[in-house]
C-alpha cells in the first residue's frame, strides 16, 4: 500500500467514526493511532460520555473481525475470560471450551470491577497473543486489540488495576464531555442507535495489516528515540517517583509516535509527537510517592524539558 493510500485510508476510518462520535475527532485519531501500534487503550471517563459506543464503532469499520464484549463484575472467574478445558465423554478426552477472549477487538467494559486475580487473566494475552489454559497454549492470528473502561470516580466495589495490568496499555485514554454543539447533535439524531447499526466495513482486515506495516515503516529520528529514553531515565530517578517507567514504555512511545505520524499525514515523527503523547503513554506507567501533585503533570514537565534539549 502507497503511503497516499494509507494516510488516506486512516482519515476514512476517522471520518466514518466521527458519524457516530460526535465532536471527538482527537480522541477517535488516538484510537485509530492506538489500533495500528499494536497496542491496547485504558480509557477512563465518566459514565456516558461513549466508551462502549467508540468500541462498538471500531469495530464495525472493519470487516471480517470478531468483536466479544466482557462485562466485569465481581463474581466474574479467569475461566469466564480465557475458556476452560471440560470433559467430552463421547471423545473421552478434554475439549476447549473457549472463552470471550479468543476474538479481534475485545471491549473490557468496567475493568476495575472485578478483583486483580480475574484482572490477570489478560496478562498474557495482551503481551504476548496467546492463552494457555491447562496444559496447552493457544497462540492468536491476526489482529488483537484489547479497549478497556474504567470509571474514574467511582471506588465502592471496584479494585485497583495492578501495575503490570496498566503496563499492558499502551495509552490511557479520555473522551471527556462533547461541546455543546455536538450534544445537540446528539440527542437530535441519537447516532449510537441510528448511525452505528447503519455502518458497513469499509477496512477489510488485509487492508488494516498494511497500515500496520506502514505505521512500522515511518522514520523517526535517532535523537527523538534518545529524546524518549531519557524522559523515561528522568521519571525513574525523579524524587516524587516510587516507580518509573520501564522500557516496554518507552518502546510503547515511539511506536505510538510512528502510528500517530502516519495518521497525521506524516511519514516521519517529529518532536511535538514525542510531547503530545508520552503524557498518555507514560503517566499511567508511573507510580508516585505520597505527594500531591499527579502522573500527568509530571511527566508534562518531564516531556517538557527533554524536547527543549533536542538539537534544531
Amino acid at each position: 500500500m502507497e503511503f497516499e493510500q494509507a494516510t488516506e485510508l486512516t482519515h476514512r476510518l476517522i471520518s466514518a467514526m466521527g458519524r457516530v462520535i460526535k465532536g471527538k475527532n482527537d480522541f477517535l485519531k488516538l484510537l485509530i493511532t492506538a489500533l495500528l501500534a499494536e497496542g491496547h487503550v485504558l480509557v477512563e471517563d465518566l459514565p456516558g460520555t461513549g466508551k462502549t459506543t467508540a468500541v462498538k464503532t471500531l469495530s464495525r469499520i472493519i470487516g471480517s473481525l470478531d468483536f466479544k464484549r466482557i462485562q466485569f463484575t465481581p463474581d466474574l472467574l479467569p475461566y469466564d475470560i480465557t475458556g476452560v478445558e471440560v470433559w467430552d465423554p463421547v471423545s473421552a478426552s478434554f475439549v476447549l471450551k473457549k472463552g470471550p477472549v479468543f476474538a479481534n477487538i475485545i471491549l473490557a467494559d468496567e475493568i476495575n470491577r472485578t478483583t486483580p486475580k480475574v484482572q490477570s487473566a489478560l496478562l498474557e494475552v495482551m503481551a504476548e497473543k496467546q492463552v494457555t489454559i491447562g496444559t496447552m497454549t493457544y497462540p492468536f492470528e491476526g489482529l488483537f486489540f484489547v479497549a478497556a473502561t474504567e470509571n474514574p470516580i467511582e471506588f465502592e466495589g471496584t479494585y485497583p488495576l495492578p501495575e503490570a495490568q496498566k503496563d499492558r496499555f499502551l495509552m490511557k485514554l479520555s473522551i471527556g464531555y462533547p461541546d455543546s454543539e455536538s450534544e445537540f447533535e446528539i440527542i437530535k439524531t441519537d447516532p449510537s442507535a441510528t448511525s452505528l447499526e447503519e455502518l458497513t466495513p469499509i477496512c477489510r482486515p488485509e487492508e488494516l495489516n498494511d497500515l500496520i506495516d506502514a505505521a512500522k515503516s515511518v522514520y523517526c529520528d535517532d535523537k527523538l528515540i534518545r529524546c524518549a529514553v531519557s524522559i523515561a531515565e528522568r521519571t525513574r530517578n525523579h524524587s516524587s517517583v516510587q516507580m518509573g517507567v520501564s522500557p516496554r514504555g518507552s518502546l510503547m512511545l515511539i511506536k505510538a509516535c510512528r502510528a500517530f505520524a502516519l495518521v497525521s499525514g506524516r511519514d516521519y515523527v517529529i518532536d511535538q509527537d514525542i510531547a503530545d503523547l508520552a503524557p498518555l503513554v507514560f503517566a499511567h506507567r508511573i507510580r508516585l510517592k505520597n505527594v500531591k501533585k499527579s502522573a500527568e503533570s509530571l511527566i508534562e514537565e518531564v516531556t517538557a524539558v527533554e524536547i527543549q534539549k533536542i538539537p534544531q
